[in-house]
């Protein structure tokens, strides 16, 4: 039976999310995740899946299942598609793409081999909570599927077209050739999406098109992306800098760091966690959900409402920044990702002051394009067009490892060059 499926792994320290493409039609089949992996009491595989039909609900699964590590998690997944699908399920997946947050200077998806693995190891020092169990999900894999080629899709890959003026700190330059401390990039697969799917709505080719996305969620990030290439974005070496989040502070003095760590005596890792966890929108505001922020700032709240201009100014910010990077010409601002596809408050209140560099928002369409609705909110007089795009970063993996293998068939079953 010919192999007709894609499986994309996103592996965190206690849970493996998934998502299961059928390549004819290529399009996804069933998505889920196996949670609190190691606890025996409360593992359980949630699944879902369209209704054949399309017209009903989607079928839905929970199904408590022990899994100690991710190579049993691995195996109870393979276990589950074979009650669904058939017992040759595993001879079916033609590959498995992998979610990696870091890759350093990785500009591509890769085959995974000896070598690649090794980089994402060495690359664990700048995301020690991300690469070490996107690791385990490799080995994981590589086990169950023997012989399926596994692909790494990596969220810096996309940003490593930045310009050296853009990536690097003003640091000694030791500090960059030693211990490769520079500007990276993350959300790296939402961006590349975004952006693809800007140019289409455009009705322009990618590489002719200069757009500024906007992944706003828990984790935000913007990036400026010039003839469908990264030039500049928000996060740095790691996703702590740049725009302020849920609990990450964002871009932040370095001598804060210093200051509170003399004066409150925190450690590394103490400080690690107020500035990643105990920050952003949960400082400010005591909770790091933004629908009770705008609810409270509504209420008047005064810290929410200083959270929520906070928030709003920071984007506005980076949106003037990328369109002077851009040279001014910019085709189209694109929302995304939790806050950016579903909030038109918030899209109102960062675009409302930008009228004046050509941004110029449509109230109405503004309001209906939520809930996952793809859309153009700008108005007739807007020089920039102002796109709501709902990110797929798995779609985004699914087809760049299609491309991968594909393309590694190809060289495969060209003809040896003459001597």
């Amino acid at each position: 039976m010919a192999a007709k499926k894609l499986l994309v792994v996103n592996a965190g320290s206690s849970s493996l999310k998934f998502k299961l493409f059928g390549l004819e039609p290529f399009a996804p089949t069933m998505s889920g995740m196996f949670d609190r992996i190691g606890d025996k009491a409360n593992c359980v595989l949630k699944a879902s899946a369209p209704s054949p039909d399309g017209a009903a609900k989607p079928r839905k699964w929970e199904i408590k299942m022990q899994a100690a590590n991710h190579v049993e998690a691995m195996t109870g997944m393979l276990g589950f598609f074979r009650e669904q699908y058939d017992k040759a399920f595993s001879s079916q997946v033609m590959a498995v793409g992998h979610r990696i947050v870091h890759g350093m200077d990785i500009s591509q998806p890769v085959l995974l081999n000896t070598d690649v693995m090794a980089k994402i190891k060495a690359a664990a020092v700048l995301a020690p909570l991300h690469n070490p169990p996107g690791l385990q999900g490799i080995e994981a894999a590589q086990r169950v599927f023997q012989g399926v080629p596994q692909v790494a899709v990596f969220d810096t890959a996309f940003h490593q077209t930045m310009p050296p003026h853009a990536y690097m700190y003003a640091l000694p330059y030791d500090l960059y050739e030693k211990h490769k401390i520079r500007r990276y990039g993350f959300h790296g697969t939402s961006h590349k999406y975004l952006a693809e799917q800007a140019a289409v709505m455009l009705n322009k080719p990618v590489g002719q098109t200069n757009v500024i996305t906007c992944h706003l969620g828990s984790g935000s990030s913007i990036a400026a992306i010039k003839g469908g290439h990264c030039v500049d974005t928000t996060m740095g070496m790691t996703p702590l800098e740049g725009l302020m989040m849920g609990t990450r502070c964002g871009d932040l003095d370095p001598a804060v760091v210093l200051h509170i760590q003399n004066q409150m005596g925190l450690s590394t890792k103490d400080t690690d966690t107020l500035l990643n966890k105990k920050s952003g929108l949960l400082g400010v505001c005591g909770h790091n959900d933004l629908r009770a922020v705008i609810e409270g700032a509504q209420g008047g709240k005064p810290r929410d409402a200083l959270g929520l201009a906070m928030f709003v100014y920071r984007v506005q910010k980076y949106i003037g920044a990328y369109t002077a990077a851009l040279g001014g010409h910019v085709d189209a601002v694109v929302f995304s990702a939790g806050i950016g596809e579903n909030s038109s408050i918030i899209r109102q209140l960062i675009l409302a002051p930008l009228k004046g560099v050509g941004l110029s928002v449509d109230r109405a369409a503004n309001d209906a394009t939520v809930d996952g609705k793809q859309g153009e909110i700008s108005d007739s007089g807007s020089k920039t067009k102002i796109l709501v795009i709902p990110t797929d970063e798995e779609l985004s993996i699914a087809t760049q490892t299609l491309e991968v293998v594909r393309g590694e068939t190809a060289m495969a079953n060209e003809p040896a060059a003459a001597a």
